[in-house]
């Protein structure tokens, strides 16, 4: 079994616990327990963190994937590659700072009629962005040394953990409001600090950079992939918050609470990729490094159909019991019943083109990805200006869908000319008429009185028609040979 096999499996099993927790807290809990507008300061203030976070490491993420292949030297430490990185993130932390301190009017009065909440709560954007920055830099040094599963263990479980455990002594009473922001904030800190300790024990770092390795051609090429890494990863980073930190100035919190927790379920079609893609990066890195295309192409069209298959899964699973997402998180929150579908489709798109991010990011192209990147973001912020104001936060979900239809076409279409890389196949296509067939199914499915039964009724037939068909016309070698393998261990016993 390959390493991105093995470490997807192991990876895409702690992603599903991560967002079990996740639906605990953001499906269950905060609908019932806080205001639409508090939970939208909870998301804008998450937002700004990660964007500023992403600014913070100044493109030192993709530098660590693509150039970490010419620092590996287990004997000097990796030359120092960490204690670089680290180097890197103190200097771009304190000038993401410096800007957002700078830009506190501006930010404050352009929302203040509308969110009140963030103003008390500014300062702490800044805590969360050191933290946010120092998670980004020690997993991205995990994940070249491939041990990617480090990361989403204490992203996707022991945060979320930690967060359910805040919210939970909330909902006892046990907590203010305001000391519940400060402890989610901490939940989001702590991983970082935890995954830090780790690598210290692991002692497979220097923290002194080995600046007599960094010869100018080296620095060179580190500053060249560093300065397009700036411009590809906050372009990317911008792209999955801009709506959220959009609708909060023109709409205000409470519309903006709303879509955050109806974006959660459209945003779960998305979730399994994580695994998968964070450990490819680096294979395809190291691929491209010897010339090797076959194995990237290979990479390519199996992340393509697998993600395919698990994203149509979820997002039918999601259509089928629309009304019984409603049931759980509340009706006040009906008005984001299209935020669900159109952010599920959207997040599709981006599943059916598996890992063409990393490929893009790592070929001699990465310039190209970097001008895409920005394009993708443009695209997306005028969208929501024109969207926004007329169709409120659905028309945040409209954006979203069409600006990334059009950034994967471009991908697509350049991968294709550059490389002649191509992830679909007839495959594809029967993977889109079995989802179809699903759901037309489904549409005569009774709902039964309790909806707990219904969405577990109806989960099962969906999963059975749709996995069924999958496994007979072998979609996917990997996931066929996955479920031979796992009903041999059942009939053994």
């Amino acid at each position: 079994m390959g390493v991105i096999q093995r470490q997807s499996i192991s990876g895409f099993i702690y992603t599903l616990i991560g967002v079990l927790l996740g639906f605990i807290t953001t499906g269950l809990l905060m609908p019932r327990i806080f205001l639409p507008e508090e939970i939208g300061l909870l998301r804008v203030l998450l937002s700004y963190a990660n964007v500023l976070s992403t600014l913070a490491v100044l493109g030192f993420s993709v530098v660590s994937v693509k150039m970490f292949p010419f620092f590996r030297d287990d004997k000097s430490k990796h030359h120092g590659f960490f204690g670089l990185a680290l180097l890197i993130g103190f200097i771009g932390f304190t000038l993401a700072s410096l800007v957002y301190l700078g830009f506190h009017d501006l930010i404050i009065e352009s929302g203040a009629e509308k969110s009140p909440l963030f103003a008390q709560f500014y300062y702490l954007v800044i805590p969360l962005t050191f933290f946010l920055m120092l998670y980004i830099i020690v997993d991205t040094y995990f994940r070249v040394l491939y041990q990617a599963v480090i990361g989403i263990i204490y992203r996707e479980i022991f945060q979320r953990f930690l967060v359910l455990i805040v919210f939970s002594l909330f909902l006892l009473g046990y907590l203010s409001f305001t000391t519940n922001v400060y402890l989610y904030i901490l939940a989001y800190s702590l991983p970082s600090v935890f995954m830090l300790g780790i690598l210290l024990g692991k002692g497979d770092y220097s923290i002194i950079p080995d600046f007599k390795f960094l010869k100018k051609p080296l620095l060179k090429k580190i500053g060249h992939v560093g300065l397009f890494g700036i411009f590809s990863s906050f372009s990317g980073i911008l792209v999955i918050n801009i709506d959220i930190l959009m609708l909060s100035h023109i709409e205000g919190l409470a519309q903006t609470g709303i879509y955050a927790i109806t974006f959660f379920f459209g945003a779960l079609v998305l979730i399994p990729s994580r695994s998968m893609t964070k450990i490819s990066s680096v294979i395809i890195a190291d691929a491209f490094k010897r010339n090797d295309l076959v194995e990237v192409n290979t990479i390519y069209k199996k992340s393509s159909i697998n993600l395919g298959i698990i994203g149509m899964l979820i997002l039918i699973g999601l259509w089928g019991n629309m009304d019984n997402i409603f049931l759980i998180i509340g009706e006040e929150f009906r008005a984001g019943y299209w935020v669900i579908l159109l952010i599920g489709f959207a997040n599709l798109l981006d599943m059916l083109m598996g890992v063409s991010n990393q490929i893009f990011f790592n070929s001699k192209y990465y310039t190209t990805s970097a001008y895409l990147s920005f394009f993708f973001m443009l695209l997306l912020v005028a969208s929501n200006l024109l969207l926004i104001p007329e169709f409120g936060l659905v028309g945040a979900a409209i954006a979203s869908l069409f600006s990334k239809f059009i950034y994967n076409l471009f991908k697509y279409i350049f991968l294709w000319k550059k490389f002649n890389f191509q992830p679909f196949n007839w495959k594809t296509l029967r993977l889109i008429s079995i989802g179809l067939v699903t759901v037309f199914l489904i549409q005569f499915l009774p709902t039964l009185p309790n909806f707990i039964i219904d969405i577990a009724v109806r989960s099962s037939i969906i999963s059975i028609i749709f996995s069924a068909a999958v496994y007979f016309f072998k979609l996917s070698k990997d996931l066929n040979l996955w479920v031979e393998k796992i009903w041999g261990i059942v009939w053994k016993r």
